[in-house]
Formats: structure tokens, sequence, C-alpha cells
């Protein structure tokens, strides 16, 4: 097991350096969002999550759970969650939010923070309700109370599943230093988000993803 781990740990760093090296973070966006258009962004008639109907359906899990759209994802919102924080003048302990769309965007921040060497930034993931076993925990992973985390989303359209998250961490007594998004449909979401109080970050817009 330890001869596995340890080849895999050269593999995972040996990726992560030859994507450091071979590409600025404006080619990884670049291409991030050529997978993103590729794979994740259908047009049509959609009924949305929250009832609404929509001519664009983004399902963002698609690219997150690709090989190199993690890799590109992580790069990405590691650099945007550090330009936040040094703004807003706070250091974020860990990122998470609603599983599951979330769940492989906190990931790729923690690993990409952790490939290339620190400081890190830990992962935790929110349950859409509190487990009847066990300790009955809400959110799971690496979250302290006692330190400020980022709430990530995938999609934001209401901003719903996003609140759900910021109200969990805060009934647990964490405080969200702000929220980062990787897609912003444009739809009143960053504006019902940033009325309870905090800060929105998107790496796209649906205007900059479509043009």
């Amino acid at each position: 097991m330890a001869v596995v781990f340890f080849l895999f740990h050269d593999l995972a760093a040996g990726i992560f350096r030859l994507t450091d090296s071979g590409m600025s973070l404006e080619s990884d966006r670049s291409r991030l969002r050529e997978i993103l258009l590729a794979k994740s962004v259908k047009t049509g008639s959609f009924t949305l999550a929250s009832g609404r109907r929509s001519d664009l359906y983004v399902d963002c899990r698609v690219t997150t759970l690709d090989a190199e759209g993690a890799v590109l994802t992580g790069r990405l919102l590691l650099d945007l969650l550090e330009q936040e924080a040094a703004r807003l003048g706070v250091t974020p302990a860990a990122i998470g939010g609603l599983t599951m769309g979330a769940d492989p965007l906190a990931l790729a921040v923690a690993m990409a923070s952790a490939l290339r060497g620190g400081p890190f930034v830990q992962a935790f993931t929110v349950r859409k309700e509190a487990k009847e076993h066990g300790r009955g925990r809400r959110i799971e992973g690496n979250f302290n109370p006692a330190l400020p985390v980022v709430v990530v989303d995938d999609v934001i359209t209401t901003g719903e599943s996003t609140l759900k998250a910021i109200q969990a961490v805060e009934n647990e007594g964490g405080k969200v230093a702000f929220v980062l998004v990787l897609v912003d449909r444009e739809e009143g979401g960053r504006e019902n988000i940033a009325a309870k109080g905090h800060r929105v970050a998107a790496l796209f817009t649906r205007g900059q993803l479509l043009s």
C-alpha cells in the first residue's frame, strides 16, 4: 500500500508541475471554458432545480469530475480564493458547500493548495439534511467553526443552495468569509446572496461563458 501511495503522489505531483509550468492561468481559464462549453452547457428548454424554466442548462459536474477539468478548476478557484482573501484581509482555512455540486470543487481546491506546497486550504461538505445516525452531523470533513471558511457552489441561479450551505455553517458557529462560484447564471442569485451580507466571486458569468 505504501508503494502505491507514493507512486500515486509522485504521479499527481508530476501532473501538477507540468500544468503549473506549461500553462498560465489565462490559458487555464480558456481551456476550462472550452471544456464547460463542450461538456456542461446545453441550450434548449429546461426546468431548473428552482422550478424556473430556462433556455440554458449548465451541468458543471461533468466538467468538475473530468480529469483535466478538475485540475483546471482547482488551480483557477484557488487563485480566485486567494485574490478575494487578500482583498478582504482574511485567511480562509477551508472551502466547502452543499453536496454534491460543491464537493468536487472543494476537493479540487484543497488538492491544488497541497500540490503547490501550501498554504493548505482544507475541504468540507454540507449534507442536505443532518444524518440520523452516528453523531448526526450536517457538516462533514475538515470544518472548524473557530476558523473562517469559504462556501463554494458550481452554479448559482437563485442562490438557494448556496444560502442553505451558508446557514448550515453559521448554525454550527462558523463564519463564512465569502462565496465562490464556478458559473453565475446572472439570474439574481448573486444579489440574493449579497443581500444576506456575503460577497460572491464567480469564475465565469453566463455572459463570459457564452460570449
